[in-house]
């Protein structure tokens, strides 16, 4: 069976609209056993913004992983590394 992804980094770059963003989704456990979906973006070369969200268990986070990372792609986010 394939294993869940866990972190993702993304990139999008427009030299012509001076784009360079990033965006990283990574799942994580909270000190109390809930599943925790980190989410940090921003222009490439700053710190950016980071929100958690928390979710009852690993397969929703993952679920919610997956949703996050294909509406990415269709904006033009290309995985890296």
């Amino acid at each position: 069976m394939e294993q869940p992804t866990s972190r993702l980094h993304l990139q999008r770059r427009d030299p012509s609209r001076n784009m360079a963003r990033f965006y990283c989704l990574s799942l994580e456990s909270s000190l109390f056993g809930d599943a925790v979906l980190v989410r940090e973006w921003g222009r490439i070369g700053t710190l950016g913004t980071r929100r958690l969200d928390l979710y009852a268990d690993a397969v929703q986070a993952q679920e919610a992983l997956r949703r996050l990372a294909a509406s990415k792609f269709l904006r033009g986010y290309c995985s890296v590394g």
